[in-house]
């Protein structure tokens, strides 16, 4: 591509900005189904600094390679705008219509300034297409990659509220698990684990899996991992929620744990525990 090629479309957005905006603008809100009013004063904000972005990053490069440096200004701006988009809950067809809307309009300007020469205005609008395609892309990846950011986010905040740790006595908590016990999530369990051990200095810590519906070697050991750890940090572990099921499968496993305290439910545990720390819960008499 030419200097003179690129030139064009540098000089259309220069010499007739408003008009493009207002054009623009008119494209994008007349495909909004949710008109709000915040939003659209965002858009046209966004709009108004696209404009000279572009034409300022076509003239310095001298090209429509959007992978050049002189186009960082334009991608920072448009990755700003995928991440509002992001937000407010449009999709990444939404999105994308920011940069495709800007077609329409430039197109029509294009084709009264190079009327004369009808190769060359083919050229350019081709290249001026594949140009606005790239942008519209670009905005695409950029609200998947934020999107994918969200969804890793809400999942570690998940993993954090699926594994509370609760303190039912002095001396005494207790770690109630539902659901599979993977890696991460045992991870999560020893983190909030042992500092809870340190907040509180509690000695003994149950760990209850009632919740957890298949116990394999994997998850066996998951257990082991988090008993040592407690251990480490100086509070013995008692498991809790061992059905008939599972310890058939721990024993067909061949996973040790005779040097950890079992047992079938965690009222039974916690009975166990008040015992160790000299503590006791006795019925009131009738008065």
């Amino acid at each position: 591509m030419t200097k003179e090629a690129t030139g064009n479309l540098a000089q259309v957005i220069k010499e007739n900005q408003e008009v493009l905006l207002n054009g623009w603008l008119e494209g994008m809100f007349s495909r909004i189904v949710r008109r709000d009013r915040a939003a659209e004063a965002e858009m046209r904000d966004h709009a108004a600094r696209f404009l000279p972005l572009v034409a300022e990053a076509v003239e310095q490069g001298g090209s429509y390679d959007v992978a050049l440096a002189s186009w960082n200004e334009v991608r920072r701006l448009l990755s700003e705008i995928s991440q509002s988009r992001l937000r407010q809950g449009f999709t990444p067809v939404e999105t994308a219509t920011f940069v495709f809307s800007l077609k329409e309009p430039l197109f029509r300007l294009l084709r009264t300034r190079m009327a004369s020469d009808t190769i060359a205005l083919a050229e350019e609008m081709a290249e001026t297409g594949a140009l606005f395609d790239k942008l519209g892309l670009f905005t695409v990846d950029e609200h998947l990659k934020g999107r994918e950011q969200v969804i890793l986010r809400q999942q570690q905040e998940l993993l954090e509220l699926s594994t509370p740790v609760v303190q039912l006595w002095k001396d005494i908590l207790a770690v109630p698990l539902i659901g599979t016990l993977d890696s991460a999530r045992t991870q999560v369990v020893m983190e909030n684990l042992l500092q809870k051990i340190i907040d509180t200095g509690a000695s003994i810590a149950i760990v209850d899996i009632t919740g957890v519906p298949t116990v394999d070697t994997l998850v066996a050991q998951h257990l082991l991992k988090t008993v040592s750890a407690a251990r480490l940090m100086g509070a013995d572990c008692i498991i809790s929620g061992i059905r008939p099921q599972i310890a058939q499968t721990i024993v067909h496993l061949g996973v040790n744990l005779e040097d950890v305290i079992t047992k079938a439910t965690l009222a039974d545990a916690f009975q166990v525990a008040l015992k160790r720390t000299g503590a006791g819960v006795a019925a009131l008499l009738p008065a």
